[in-house]
């Protein structure tokens, strides 16, 4: 028997997991929306509840504000929305927008995998929204835990004039075999799936633990659309960019290699015995594996040997937002994306676009991992008096580089692990640095993520700020650390970590100086990356400071931040 005092985090987790399958536990929850939240135990409030997509919402203060990792919790909690592929109907999204409005102060947010989440929801609550998303088609199971999380896929699959083939279908199947398949329940940790056939890779396949992008091939003069296999690709506090496999995946091969990769994460045992290294990617980064011995093992499970990967072409530079009027590939129609600055959309907003989107086309929506919203099938002619609707209700059809192209994390408005406030910052922060550069017309990944463990994926932005705090006058406040240079696609890297940190309301100095840098000094087509690739650590420190400064690391000792970063990074992410 397990001696209950003495075990880790990780072998409460899986003591936890044998017990129960928790997609089991309905009638459970029914019953605490009864009894009240008093009568949920502690193994549903921390681990069980996640398998539905649900987690206790943090008292607003973050990781600081309580103790072994975690911030308080208030009796209220956040519901994931599941939404695989991004796909949504007019209907799904206006009753998305009703229960946001009845049970969650009637703000929601669209997140870095295409979900949407409600905060403040009541146990009292939460079967009735559960029950009432299913009338509609969705579902929260297996958009949190350790599961396979929401399947995305590129947000204009079937319209996208240049995809090679519409992936939406395999996107979808893969969700239904495996999002709430009791084989599948238990997990090492999070597992993440990404399939497109679009050119751009817009669902960020390198940053998942599967990720699979459309390739051809000519077999005796016959033409063939397959795939390029990447796995164990993640952020969090230790990036890895996916290893790709000598494989090339046809159609009909897709799901079972998933299902293979699925079985192979779920048994191998080494992964469950730290929690904090228990992802797909430490089999690569701690235990050994390669490339080939990931194929090698994976071909042994499913019984088949892939043929040889082709030649592939990664995207160069190229942006992924999908915001503005776009030409689709069936004449006469648009799609029109409208920027949701860092995700945050009201209620009302929802309604609008919703009744948008059945007044101007077809009722058809979609969610995007820059956390924008797109319309589609939108007749040519109806798209720009869209573009103006939506405009108005504050759906920009475009805008700035930085209200385009800011990312933020829930912070700790929400979130237990976070240490520094996100949303409302970046909405400030977008608005300084429209003002001071106003003419600033170069596209632009700006992350804002609230602690190490990269939910708001920093490591692949442009310039990705990390939250932290700092000690001013004896009391600890926002800061954020950069780090400058992400990119994925032909030219990924992880962003450099440059070694400076400022507080939060230096934030918008600090890049208004670099851009101005780069602006002044920038070669005749020469992006960010390129820029900030040309220059060292030490440069890049002198043009964020406005002066020459010494390198601080990234991870600050205890005592200097009331332990705040080593217990977020002892938490583990779990977020999108």
């Amino acid at each position: 028997m397990t001696n209950t005092a003495t075990e880790t985090k990780a072998q409460r987790v899986e003591r936890l997991k044998r017990a129960k399958n928790p997609w089991e536990g309905l009638e459970e929850i029914r019953r605490f929306a009864r009894e009240g939240f008093e009568s949920i135990p502690p193994e549903w409030l921390g681990t069980y509840f996640r398998w539905w997509g649900v987690y206790t919402q943090g008292d607003g203060a973050g990781v600081t504000g309580g103790q072994g990792g975690e911030g308080r919790a208030l009796q209220r909690f956040m519901v994931r929305i599941r939404i695989p592929n991004g796909l949504l109907r007019s209907e799904q999204l206006r009753t998305i927008a009703d229960l946001a409005r009845r049970y969650a102060h009637g703000i929601a947010d669209i997140t870095v995998r295409q979900n949407i989440q409600l905060h403040w929801v009541t146990i009292e609550a939460l079967p009735d929204l559960l029950e009432a998303l299913g009338r509609v088609g969705l579902n929260t199971t297996s958009a949190c835990g350790d599961v396979t999380r929401n399947v995305t896929g590129c947000p204009v699959a079937g319209v996208d004039a240049d995809e090679i083939c519409d992936a939406s279908p395999l996107a979808l199947e893969a969700s239904r075999m495996l999002a709430g398949n009791g084989d599948f329940y238990n997990l090492p940790r999070k597992f993440k799936i990404s399939i497109t056939g679009c050119r751009v890779w817009c669902p960020y396949p390198e940053i998942n633990d599967v990720g699979l992008t459309a390739a051809t091939r000519t077999l005796g003069g016959t033409p063939e659309t397959g795939f390029s296999l990447r796995v164990a690709g993640g952020l969090s506090t230790e990036p890895y960019l996916g290893a790709r496999l000598n494989a090339f995946v046809g159609w009909h091969q897709v799901l079972p290699a998933i299902k293979g990769i699925a079985e192979l994460f779920r048994d191998s045992d080494v992964l469950r015995e730290h929690r904090e290294r228990a992802r797909l990617k430490f089999l690569f980064l701690r235990h050994g594996w390669t490339a080939e011995s990931f194929l090698d093992e994976l071909q042994r499970r499913i019984g088949f040997e892939f043929d040889p990967a082709v030649e592939e072409t990664p995207p160069a530079d190229v942006y992924r937002d999908h915001v503005g009027i776009h030409p689709q590939k069936q004449p006469g129609y648009s799609y029109v994306g409208a920027a949701v600055l860092r995700g945050r959309i009201m209620a009302e907003q929802m309604h609008a676009a919703a009744d948008l989107a059945d007044r101007f086309a077809g009722g058809e929506l979609r969610t995007t991992n820059m956390q924008n919203l797109l319309i589609v099938n939108v007749p040519r002619l109806n798209a720009e008096d869209l573009a103006k609707e939506l405009d108005g209700i504050g759906l920009r059809v475009g805008g700035s580089s930085f209200f385009r192209g800011t990312i933020a994390c829930s912070g700790t408005e929400f979130c237990k692990l976070a240490i520094t406030e996100t949303k409302s910052f970046s909405r400030w922060l977008v608005e300084e640095l429209e003002e001071r550069l106003p003419g600033f017309d170069q596209h632009l990944k700006l992350h804002v993520t609230g602690c190490p463990n990269s939910c708001g994926q920093h490591w692949i932005a442009d310039i990705g700020i990390d939250g932290k705090k700092m000690k001013v006058d004896g009391r600890l406040v926002d800061a954020y650390y950069f780090c400058l240079g992400g990119a994925l696609g032909l030219h990924q890297a992880t962003a450099r970590p440059v070694g400076y940190r400022c507080l939060a309301t230096q934030v918008p100095d600090a890049i208004e100086r670099l851009l101005r840098h780069y602006l002044a000094a920038r070669t005749a087509g020469e992006n960010l990356r390129q820029f900030f690739a040309r220059h060292t650590d030490t440069e890049l420190r002198e043009f964020l400071a406005g002066e020459v400064v010494d390198a601080v690391p990234r991870e600050m000792p205890a005592a200097s931040a009331a332990g705040s970063e080593s217990l977020a990074q002892l938490a583990g992410g779990d977020g999108d």
